[in-house]
Formats: C-alpha cells, sequence, structure tokens
C-alpha cells in the first residue's frame, strides 16, 4: 500500500484503546446539562478479578463512595457486573462529569490493582460509555436497567432467578453499604422515591 506524503489520514494512525478490542470511540464528549443525568458504563480489562466478588466489592463501595460528591458529579445508583460497572450519575456539566469520572477510574484503579497482589499499571480497558438521559422514559429504562442488570444479564444466558431477588451488588439492595449521593434532578429523584416504596426492591 503507498501512503500519502501529504495531508489525509494515515492508516494506524490515533490513540490506541488500552484494551484488546477497540472500546469507545475518542470523539468529543456531548454537552451536558445540569438537569440531565447519565447513564455511564465503565469496563474493566480482561485480567482483573471478578467485580462480583466481596473483596472486589469493598473495593469498588470504596471508591464508589468517595466519588459519590465529587467534583461537581454525584453517583446516585449503581450495579456492579463480572467485567464493568454501570452508573447512573449528575452532573454540573460536561467537565464536571469528566473530572469526576476520571477520580473514579483513579481510586478503582488503585484499590483493585492493591487487592491484586499490589499489581500496577491499567486496570480500566477504556474510556468510558456514557448515555445522556434526557425523558422521563428513558431516566425510567436506565435507573431499572441498572438496579436489576444481573437479573437482565442471567435472564439472556437462558437463566432463571428467584421472583424476590434483590441484587447485593447494586443500588436495589438496602444492603449495599455504599453512601450514594441524593438526586438533584426532579425526574431521577422521583424515580428513587417509587423504587424505595416498593416491596423486595
Amino acid at each position: 500500500m503507498t501512503l500519502p506524503t501529504w495531508g489525509g489520514k494515515r492508516e494506524g494512525a490515533g490513540r490506541k484503546p488500552n484494551g484488546p478490542k477497540a472500546g469507545v470511540p475518542h470523539l468529543r464528549r456531548p454537552a451536558l446539562a445540569s438537569r440531565f443525568p447519565v447513564h455511564v458504563t465503565m469496563r474493566v480489562l480482561p485480567h482483573v478479578w471478578n467485580l462480583r466478588s466481596r473483596r472486589s466489592f469493598g473495593v469498588i463501595g470504596k471508591a464508589v463512595g468517595a466519588a459519590a460528591q465529587l467534583f461537581g458529579m454525584r453517583v446516585c445508583e449503581f450495579s456492579v457486573q463480572r467485567s464493568h460497572l454501570h452508573l447512573i450519575v449528575e452532573a454540573t456539566d460536561e467537565a464536571a462529569l469528566a473530572r469526576g469520572m476520571k477520580g473514579l477510574g483513579v481510586r478503582l484503579a488503585r484499590g483493585l490493582n492493591r487487592m491484586m497482589d499490589r499489581r500496577r499499571g491499567k486496570v480500566l480497558a477504556d474510556r468510558y460509555h456514557e448515555h445522556i438521559l434526557r425523558t422521563p422514559s428513558e431516566i425510567k429504562r436506565a435507573v431499572n436497567y441498572v438496579r436489576h442488570s444481573y437479573r437482565i444479564h442471567v435472564i439472556e444466558r437462558g437463566g432463571v432467578l428467584p421472583a424476590d431477588f434483590v441484587d447485593p451488588y447494586s443500588s436495589a439492595s438496602r444492603e449495599h453499604g455504599i453512601e450514594l449521593a441524593d438526586p438533584h434532578t426532579s425526574l431521577l429523584g422521583q424515580n428513587r422515591s417509587r423504587h424505595a416504596e416498593e416491596p423486595g426492591d
């Protein structure tokens, strides 16, 4: 292949993803208004131990709790899966979201590396994925997905869980022990109140 000598995009150019597969495209983050919550997904690299263990969850809980109200970002809902985390957060703007997520990422990396026999190096697979929740229906679906993500994954794999199952590694549980921030956006606050009133949720 003959490369152009001037201008154009060079094959293979640009920042490489942290993981073995291409992750979230490195595009400019969309503008964020403080009235909109955000569904964030963070993935870890393959060498990281199962996040759904007591040891891992202890580390994650400390990191999330410390970052629950950090740099203008608030963590309001969460779920921990084997290789990734789902969060519902609020932030004053896109810069505050970026700072808060960076702070959370640093805490997760340090804590998980320390747990894994004092390893060093990268923990997160690539940039976090974000989806701004702009409508009441989007917020309702996202909160339900985050709080019940484990059940959804089990069903997708053909598994079965008891009807009254509550994921202890999510904000659906009343005993997860993580101090989350109270929502400031009215629609997210209404969703939390509704879930809190539901028995067995």
